[in-house]
């Protein structure tokens, strides 16, 4: 059934529309509510006002203005006396880092994989249906106070046994994301879906900082998708007046922030500062950073055009220009420079598949760690070994090399575009990124939001990349290397190919994901996000 209505007091009110199940009260609490509100009515209209910029940010780029070094902010790159907060308690050492949804099972797995850090995500590896966001929560709170177990259907028992836990760090939803299940009334009466933002982060903090600080670690957040050093700024306030709500120090807030938008490359230096006083470091998110290149660039010509999403690697040149940046502004300020996450995953009923997966997240791993990364992430427990390895190998017991400055590193903004590649786009390519896109999409109006494809761990930024070359390849005119055009009824021909070939059961939702693909790939308009309109139109929950 419906919820009922819940709100704070006369003025700024949160409405909770979405049903109330088992335990949601233990988490959508009075105190919750007030304080979501406050959020709310503080940061909602300066949240507006940045993604107002990134739209206009976006246009310039599309009209010929690239992005570049930002003269009114040089003094900040210029003075090197400045440092972040750096590492809290319990962040000390991130060697290997293990990502996944926050679902319990995910939960125990993540917490028994013997990771030195979790990265509990809200965000590209969870599909954001009300139960997930709401029992996700009650995970992440059972499993700080020790209290969680899951029975699978099949009664199988999952328990935390781990004697040494990874420290979580929590990734909310992007600024650009809303709560459809929840509303917030502002002053004047206007009634707007809420941030999920806020809503991830004030649900997560409120209910959890005081009990982490307790257990010697703290209340950590990765940042996802920021595109400037104001939305940065954003977010250093919204924490710094959460510190002060519940009254504790300036400071014990750690953020890291995923650098995986082109325009927040040329603000490193920028966010950092910024968030001086709450930062822990940046991360290469990669595959976001690839869509991000591919939605702005998407209608500037053909040297703009990458190739097969398989040959966009780590060592091409704008990918290796980017995070040998990341690395050397992050040592210079004191931050830890996070590597990213190879796709690759084992499966444990084919020694082959996993032998190749292991090769090539060494090869991935071993090249950060010499780069002076200061950790990675895995998807999968069974390659934390091979990425400890790695950086075992270069870090010795040393927790870090953030004193490794890498002032050999000469990166300029042309460096930062320089998409050639030389490789050509194959019809295997064009299928693979349709085939992936509906299958991810179809596993996610499930719930799903991390799914192993064809042994690739895929999200929704590895899905974004495929929606996003197949648009730009018909709208640039791109022929396959044999010559075929890629035109709008020559990818309906792979969809159709796709779903005659999936393996369709009652309930499945391939006809939707094909639709929804249609919508993001094959339309003379381009969705900045594949996601906003399918979660509109189907992951509301009403009863």
């Amino acid at each position: 059934m419906s919820a009922p209505t819940i709100t704070t007091q006369q003025g700024p009110a949160v409405t909770i529309t979405g049903p109330l199940r088992d335990r949601y009260e233990e988490i959508l609490t009075p105190e919750a509510i007030a304080f979501l509100t406050e959020l709310h009515h503080r940061f909602g209209g300066r949240r507006h006002d940045r993604l107002a910029d990134r739209m206009r940010r976006r246009f310039e780029i599309g009209n010929g203005h690239d992005p570049r070094f930002r003269d009114d902010t040089a003094h900040i790159r210029d003075d090197a006396d400045w440092r972040v907060a750096g590492a809290g308690p319990g962040l000390e050492d991130r060697r290997v880092e293990i990502t996944g949804p926050t679902d319990p099972k995910m939960t125990i797995n993540a917490l028994n994989s013997g990771a030195r850090v979790w990265l509990a995500d809200q965000e590209d590896a969870t599909s954001p249906t009300w139960t997930n966001v709401i029992e996700g929560q009650l995970s992440l709170r059972d499993a700080i106070r020790g209290d969680l177990s899951y029975t699978s259907p099949e009664g199988k028992e999952y328990r935390v046994t781990a004697e040494r836990t990874p420290t979580i760090v929590m990734r909310p939803r992007g600024w650009h994301l809303t709560e459809k299940h929840i509303e917030f009334t502002d002053r004047s009466g206007r009634r707007l879906a809420a941030s999920g933002s806020l809503i991830d982060f004030g649900l997560y903090f409120l209910h959890n900082a005081q009990a982490l600080i307790a257990s010697g670690r703290g209340p950590y957040f990765y940042i996802a998708k920021l595109e400037s050093s104001e939305e940065a700024k954003l977010w250093d306030d919204v924490f710094s007046f959460s510190e002060e709500y519940i009254g504790i120090p300036h400071g014990t807030i750690r953020a890291t922030v995923l650098i995986e938008t082109l325009p927040a490359a040329f603000e490193m230096d920028e966010i950092l500062y910024e968030l001086r006083d709450h930062c822990a470091g940046l991360n290469a998110g990669r595959w976001d950073y690839i869509f991000s290149i591919i939605k702005n660039y998407r209608g500037r010509g053909a040297r703009f055009v990458l190739p097969d999403r398989s040959e966009v690697t780590m060592t091409v040149p704008f990918m290796r220009a980017y995070t040998e940046l990341l690395v050397q502004t992050c040592h210079k300020r004191g931050a830890y420079a996070i590597g990213g996450m190879s796709a690759f995953i084992p499966n444990r009923r084919d020694p082959e598949v996993t032998q190749r997966a292991i090769e090539k997240v060494s090869a991935d791993k071993k090249r950060e760690a010499g780069d002076g990364f200061d950790g990675t992430w895995v998807a999968h427990p069974d390659l934390i070994p091979t990425a400890q390895a790695e950086f075992d190998a270069v870090l010795g017991e040393r927790p870090n090399q953030v004193d490794r400055l890498r002032d050999d590193v000469h990166v300029t903004a042309s460096d930062l575009l320089d998409l050639h590649i030389g490789r050509p786009i194959t019809a295997q390519g064009v299928r693979d990124n349709v085939s992936v896109a509906i299958r991810y999409l179809e596993a996610w109006l499930r719930g799903l939001g991390a799914v192993a494809i064809d042994n690739l761990m895929e999200d929704a930024a590895t899905a974004e990349i495929s929606r996003s070359q197949v648009w730009q390849w018909i709208h640039q005119d791109r022929t396959t290397e044999d010559g075929t055009p890629i035109t709008p009824e020559y990818v309906e021909g792979l969809i159709s190919e796709v779903l005659a070939q999936a393996t369709r059961s009652a309930g499945d939702r391939f006809d939707d994901a094909a639709e929804i693909f249609r919508e993001v790939a094959l339309r003379e308009e381009f969705p900045t996000f594949l996601t906003l309109g399918a979660y509109a139109k189907h992951l509301t929950e009403t009863d």
